[in-house]
């Protein structure tokens, strides 16, 4: 298994036949595509490569890390990557669009980029959901935050549908009235 610099394969010199190729991922990658999601990221790119004389079949696995902003307490989280998936590389004169699946070669060039693709599929295998485990967010922060119980919203959501009337305050001092009683119950809480 070679391991490739950059995120290219020069394919034009390779016999017929399946071939591996590794890739190291880091934060130049993301840096390069203007990632704002990923900060930084430690994963190696796996491929094999089966070379035909009519196109390239790739099945790629990548296998890492990323650091992204825990969605809980902000903070740098460290989260993990698996992918695998199949490019299929095709030659042709006529100019085709990139649609993931498959990238589209023109017949004189001898080498594919592979940057795109492995982005892409790092972005694409992030979970919906990026935090620490349980435990390890930053107690500072989360402290900060406090959640409204279903209780306390249903009494200030009545208590201001009832003041709704022509001389209800209007919506600012509903969020004043709301501030206050907020404060209110912190005020007992550490009591």
């Amino acid at each position: 298994m070679r391991v490739e610099k950059g995120y290219k394969i020069a394919y034009k010199g390779l016999k017929n036949g399946p071939h591996e190729f590794e890739f190291r991922v880091d934060g130049a990658l993301f840096e390069a595509f203007g990632s704002t999601e990923i900060k930084d990221g430690a994963c190696v790119a796996e491929v094999r490569l089966e070379r035909a004389e009519t196109q390239l079949v790739l099945d790629i696995a990548i296998r890492g890390s990323v650091t992204v902003a825990c969605d809980r307490c902000l903070e740098d989280c460290s989260v993990p990557i698996g992918y695998e998936g199949r490019l299929l590389v095709k030659f042709s004169q006529e100019v085709h669009e990139y649609d993931g699946e498959v990238l589209w070669l023109l017949p004189g060039e001898d080498e594919v980029d592979l940057a795109q693709y492995i982005y892409e599929s790092i972005v694409l295998s992030l979970p919906y959901q990026r935090v620490h485990a349980d435990g390890s967010c930053d107690p500072e922060m989360l402290a900060r935050f406090r959640i409204v119980t279903g209780e306390e919203f249903s009494r200030i959501e009545a208590r201001a549908s009832e003041e709704d009337g022509p001389d209800g305050g209007g919506p600012w001092e509903k969020l004043a009235e709301l501030k206050r009683e907020m404060e209110a119950s912190e005020d007992e809480e550490k009591q």
